[in-house]
Protein backbone atom coordinates (compact mmCIF):
# COMPACT_ATOMS: atom_id res chain seq x y z
CA UNK A 1 0.00 0.00 0.00
CA UNK A 2 1.24 3.48 -0.83
CA UNK A 3 1.54 5.39 2.44
CA UNK A 4 1.67 9.10 3.20
CA UNK A 5 4.70 10.37 5.06
CA UNK A 6 6.97 7.43 4.28
CA UNK A 7 9.90 6.74 1.99
CA UNK A 8 9.04 3.69 -0.10
CA UNK A 9 10.08 1.86 -3.25
CA UNK A 10 7.41 2.00 -5.96
CA UNK A 11 7.14 0.89 -9.59
CA UNK A 12 6.64 3.27 -12.52
CA UNK A 13 3.38 1.92 -13.94
CA UNK A 14 2.37 4.37 -16.67
CA UNK A 15 3.35 7.69 -18.18
CA UNK A 16 1.26 10.83 -18.60
CA UNK A 17 1.85 14.38 -19.74
CA UNK A 18 2.37 15.33 -16.08
CA UNK A 19 4.93 12.65 -15.24
CA UNK A 20 4.89 9.01 -14.16
CA UNK A 21 2.26 7.26 -12.07
CA UNK A 22 3.76 4.93 -9.47
CA UNK A 23 2.19 1.88 -7.85
CA UNK A 24 3.03 -0.55 -5.06
CA UNK A 25 3.36 -3.82 -6.93
CA UNK A 26 3.32 -5.84 -3.69
CA UNK A 27 -0.28 -4.81 -2.93
CA UNK A 28 -3.33 -6.08 -4.86
CA UNK A 29 -5.50 -3.39 -6.46
CA UNK A 30 -8.82 -2.52 -4.84
CA UNK A 31 -11.07 0.27 -3.75
CA UNK A 32 -10.52 0.37 0.01
CA UNK A 33 -11.46 3.69 1.57
CA UNK A 34 -8.47 6.00 1.98
CA UNK A 35 -6.13 3.74 0.02
CA UNK A 36 -3.77 5.39 -2.46
CA UNK A 37 -3.80 3.22 -5.60
CA UNK A 38 -1.21 5.24 -7.52
CA UNK A 39 0.73 8.45 -7.03
CA UNK A 40 2.20 10.93 -9.47
CA UNK A 41 5.92 11.55 -9.72
CA UNK A 42 6.06 14.94 -11.51
CA UNK A 43 7.74 15.22 -14.88
CA UNK A 44 10.71 17.24 -13.60
CA UNK A 45 11.72 14.40 -11.28
CA UNK A 46 10.81 11.58 -13.65
CA UNK A 47 13.18 12.51 -16.53
CA UNK A 48 15.58 9.57 -16.09
CA UNK A 49 12.95 7.02 -15.04
CA UNK A 50 11.17 4.67 -17.44
CA UNK A 51 7.94 2.68 -17.14
CA UNK A 52 8.81 -0.55 -15.35
CA UNK A 53 11.58 1.00 -13.25
CA UNK A 54 11.51 0.96 -9.48
CA UNK A 55 12.16 4.22 -7.68
CA UNK A 56 12.49 5.21 -4.01
CA UNK A 57 10.23 8.17 -3.22
CA UNK A 58 8.62 10.10 -0.39
CA UNK A 59 4.83 10.54 -0.58
CA UNK A 60 3.11 13.67 0.73
CA UNK A 61 0.31 16.04 -0.32
CA UNK A 62 0.82 19.06 -2.56
CA UNK A 63 -0.68 22.55 -2.20
CA UNK A 64 -3.96 21.27 -3.68
CA UNK A 65 -4.11 18.42 -1.15
CA UNK A 66 -3.32 15.73 -3.74
CA UNK A 67 -0.93 12.83 -2.99
CA UNK A 68 2.35 13.32 -4.85
CA UNK A 69 5.72 11.56 -4.88
CA UNK A 70 9.17 13.12 -4.77
CA UNK A 71 12.70 11.82 -5.02
CA UNK A 72 13.77 14.50 -2.53
CA UNK A 73 14.36 13.40 1.06
CA UNK A 74 12.36 15.28 3.75
CA UNK A 75 13.82 16.33 7.08
CA UNK A 76 11.25 14.16 8.92
CA UNK A 77 9.16 11.08 8.12
CA UNK A 78 5.98 9.62 9.61
CA UNK A 79 6.13 8.81 13.36
CA UNK A 80 9.71 10.05 13.64
CA UNK A 81 11.09 13.04 15.55
CA UNK A 82 13.22 15.86 14.16
CA UNK A 83 14.23 19.44 14.89
CA UNK A 84 12.66 21.81 12.35
CA UNK A 85 12.78 25.57 11.86
CA UNK A 86 9.66 27.73 12.20
CA UNK A 87 9.15 29.73 8.99
CA UNK A 88 6.09 31.67 10.11
CA UNK A 89 3.26 31.72 12.63
CA UNK A 90 -0.35 32.28 11.56
CA UNK A 91 -3.88 32.18 12.88
CA UNK A 92 -4.08 28.40 12.48
CA UNK A 93 -0.64 27.47 13.76
CA UNK A 94 3.03 27.54 12.79
CA UNK A 95 4.51 26.48 9.46
CA UNK A 96 7.79 24.55 9.53
CA UNK A 97 10.53 24.02 6.96
CA UNK A 98 10.81 20.26 6.42
CA UNK A 99 12.61 20.31 3.08
CA UNK A 100 9.47 20.02 0.94
CA UNK A 101 7.90 22.64 -1.41
CA UNK A 102 4.81 22.87 0.81
CA UNK A 103 5.60 23.88 4.42
CA UNK A 104 4.51 21.60 7.27
CA UNK A 105 1.70 22.76 9.55
CA UNK A 106 2.13 22.59 13.32
CA UNK A 107 -1.45 23.26 14.57
CA UNK A 108 -2.01 25.40 17.67
CA UNK A 109 -3.48 22.45 19.56
CA UNK A 110 -0.25 20.50 19.00
CA UNK A 111 1.99 23.27 20.35
CA UNK A 112 3.28 23.19 23.93
CA UNK A 113 4.66 26.74 23.98
CA UNK A 114 4.38 29.98 22.03
CA UNK A 115 6.54 29.91 18.91
CA UNK A 116 8.37 32.56 16.90
CA UNK A 117 9.63 32.59 13.32
CA UNK A 118 13.26 31.51 13.06
CA UNK A 119 13.41 29.26 16.12
CA UNK A 120 13.88 25.50 15.96
CA UNK A 121 11.35 23.14 17.48
CA UNK A 122 11.41 19.40 18.20
CA UNK A 123 8.39 17.72 16.58
CA UNK A 124 6.99 14.40 15.37
CA UNK A 125 5.15 13.83 12.09
CA UNK A 126 1.63 12.36 12.16
CA UNK A 127 -1.50 12.08 9.99
CA UNK A 128 -4.46 14.09 11.28
CA UNK A 129 -8.17 13.26 11.10
CA UNK A 130 -8.41 14.92 7.67
CA UNK A 131 -5.70 12.59 6.30
CA UNK A 132 -3.10 15.36 6.18
CA UNK A 133 0.50 15.29 7.35
CA UNK A 134 1.02 17.57 10.36
CA UNK A 135 3.59 18.16 13.08
CA UNK A 136 3.15 17.88 16.85
CA UNK A 137 5.30 19.00 19.79
CA UNK A 138 3.64 16.30 21.93
CA UNK A 139 6.33 13.74 21.14
CA UNK A 140 6.21 11.39 24.17
CA UNK A 141 4.73 8.44 22.24
CA UNK A 142 7.10 8.91 19.28
CA UNK A 143 10.37 8.70 21.19
CA UNK A 144 12.52 5.58 21.18
CA UNK A 145 13.50 3.44 24.16
CA UNK A 146 16.65 1.37 24.55
CA UNK A 147 19.09 4.30 24.54
CA UNK A 148 22.78 3.22 24.43
CA UNK A 149 23.52 4.74 27.85
CA UNK A 150 24.00 3.36 31.35
CA UNK A 151 24.03 4.68 34.94
CA UNK A 152 26.28 7.72 35.49
CA UNK A 153 26.75 8.43 31.76
CA UNK A 154 26.46 12.08 30.73
CA UNK A 155 23.80 12.79 28.10
CA UNK A 156 22.35 15.83 26.35
CA UNK A 157 18.79 16.35 25.22
CA UNK A 158 15.91 18.74 24.64
CA UNK A 159 13.20 19.54 27.18
CA UNK A 160 9.84 18.93 25.50
CA UNK A 161 7.33 18.82 28.38
CA UNK A 162 7.12 19.89 32.02
CA UNK A 163 4.72 18.07 34.35
CA UNK A 164 3.81 19.21 37.84
CA UNK A 165 3.18 15.59 38.80
CA UNK A 166 6.16 13.80 37.28
CA UNK A 167 8.94 16.24 36.46
CA UNK A 168 10.68 17.39 33.28
CA UNK A 169 10.55 15.23 30.15
CA UNK A 170 13.65 15.20 27.96
CA UNK A 171 14.35 13.80 24.49
CA UNK A 172 17.94 12.53 24.85
CA UNK A 173 19.83 12.98 21.56
CA UNK A 174 16.45 14.32 20.38
CA UNK A 175 15.14 10.75 20.05
CA UNK A 176 15.29 8.73 23.30
CA UNK A 177 12.69 8.90 26.09
CA UNK A 178 13.89 10.29 29.43
CA UNK A 179 12.57 11.95 32.58
CA UNK A 180 14.11 14.21 35.22
CA UNK A 181 11.99 13.56 38.34
CA UNK A 182 10.94 16.59 40.37
CA UNK A 183 13.42 15.77 43.15
CA UNK A 184 16.34 15.82 40.70
CA UNK A 185 15.76 19.32 39.32
CA UNK A 186 15.37 22.46 41.41
CA UNK A 187 15.59 25.13 38.72
CA UNK A 188 12.82 25.26 36.10
CA UNK A 189 13.98 24.66 32.54
CA UNK A 190 11.86 25.97 29.65
CA UNK A 191 10.46 23.77 26.89
CA UNK A 192 12.87 23.68 23.98
CA UNK A 193 15.99 24.19 26.09
CA UNK A 194 19.05 21.99 25.62
CA UNK A 195 20.25 20.34 28.84
CA UNK A 196 23.14 18.14 29.97
CA UNK A 197 22.27 15.50 32.58
CA UNK A 198 23.54 12.43 34.38
CA UNK A 199 21.82 9.06 33.93
CA UNK A 200 20.49 7.86 37.29
CA UNK A 201 19.02 4.62 36.01
CA UNK A 202 17.67 2.82 32.98
CA UNK A 203 14.18 1.38 33.47
CA UNK A 204 13.15 -2.13 32.45
CA UNK A 205 11.34 -0.74 29.40
CA UNK A 206 14.48 1.09 28.24
CA UNK A 207 13.59 4.64 29.31
CA UNK A 208 16.13 6.83 31.08
CA UNK A 209 15.80 8.52 34.46
CA UNK A 210 18.05 11.58 34.64
CA UNK A 211 19.39 14.05 37.16
CA UNK A 212 20.51 17.60 36.50
CA UNK A 213 22.78 17.25 39.55
CA UNK A 214 26.12 15.51 39.96
CA UNK A 215 26.83 12.65 42.34
CA UNK A 216 26.41 13.70 45.98
CA UNK A 217 30.11 14.20 46.75
CA UNK A 218 30.73 16.33 43.66
CA UNK A 219 27.45 18.20 43.92
CA UNK A 220 28.02 19.00 47.60
CA UNK A 221 31.10 21.09 46.74
CA UNK A 222 29.14 23.03 44.11
CA UNK A 223 26.19 23.50 46.50
CA UNK A 224 28.48 24.67 49.30
CA UNK A 225 30.02 27.28 47.00
CA UNK A 226 26.55 28.42 45.92
CA UNK A 227 25.39 28.83 49.53
CA UNK A 228 28.57 30.63 50.54
CA UNK A 229 28.52 33.08 47.62
CA UNK A 230 24.81 33.75 48.27
CA UNK A 231 25.67 34.39 51.92
CA UNK A 232 28.45 36.83 51.02
CA UNK A 233 26.26 38.72 48.55
CA UNK A 234 23.70 39.13 51.37
CA UNK A 235 26.29 40.81 53.62
CA UNK A 236 27.44 37.76 55.57
CA UNK A 237 24.19 36.66 57.18
CA UNK A 238 21.08 34.80 56.04
CA UNK A 239 18.13 33.68 58.20
CA UNK A 240 18.37 30.05 57.06
CA UNK A 241 19.39 26.95 58.99
CA UNK A 242 18.63 23.23 59.18
CA UNK A 243 15.16 23.96 60.56
CA UNK A 244 14.14 26.22 57.66
CA UNK A 245 11.28 24.99 55.49
CA UNK A 246 12.06 23.11 52.24
CA UNK A 247 9.96 25.64 50.31
CA UNK A 248 11.91 28.63 51.61
CA UNK A 249 15.24 26.93 50.93
CA UNK A 250 14.25 26.00 47.39
CA UNK A 251 13.03 29.53 46.65
CA UNK A 252 16.22 31.19 47.97
CA UNK A 253 18.92 28.75 46.89
CA UNK A 254 17.31 26.45 44.33
CA UNK A 255 18.32 23.44 46.46
CA UNK A 256 16.48 20.66 48.23
CA UNK A 257 16.55 20.81 52.02
CA UNK A 258 18.81 17.73 52.13
CA UNK A 259 21.29 19.33 49.70
CA UNK A 260 21.21 22.59 51.68
CA UNK A 261 21.92 20.78 54.96
CA UNK A 262 24.85 18.92 53.37
CA UNK A 263 26.20 22.22 52.02
CA UNK A 264 26.05 24.15 55.29
CA UNK A 265 27.42 21.10 57.13
CA UNK A 266 30.45 21.10 54.82
CA UNK A 267 30.91 24.86 55.24
CA UNK A 268 30.65 24.56 59.03
CA UNK A 269 33.25 21.76 59.17
CA UNK A 270 35.55 23.90 57.02
CA UNK A 271 35.08 26.81 59.50
CA UNK A 272 33.60 29.01 56.78
CA UNK A 273 30.29 29.67 58.55
CA UNK A 274 28.68 29.56 61.95
CA UNK A 275 25.16 28.26 62.49
CA UNK A 276 22.72 29.59 65.07
CA UNK A 277 19.00 29.56 65.73
CA UNK A 278 18.76 32.81 63.78
CA UNK A 279 20.60 31.62 60.66
CA UNK A 280 24.04 31.21 59.10
CA UNK A 281 26.90 33.73 59.28
CA UNK A 282 30.12 34.04 57.34
CA UNK A 283 33.29 33.37 59.34
CA UNK A 284 35.96 32.74 56.73
CA UNK A 285 36.93 32.78 53.05
CA UNK A 286 35.97 29.85 50.83
CA UNK A 287 38.73 28.27 48.78
CA UNK A 288 38.90 29.44 45.17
Amino acid sequence: MIELGKIQKLKADRASEHGLYLIDETEPSGNATGKIESVLLPKLQAKKIKVGDYVEVFVYKDSEDRPVATCDTPLITLSHVARLKVKETTGIGAFLDWGMPKDLLLPFKEQTKKLQAGEEVLVALYIDKSDRLCATMKIYHYLQTGAPYEKDDRVTGTVYEVSGNFGTFVAVDDKYSALIPKNELFHPIPIGAKISCRVVKKTDDGKLTLSAREKTAVQMDADARLVYLTLRSAGGFLPFHDKSSPEAIKERFGLSKAAFKRAIGALYKAHKISISEKGISETGEIDS
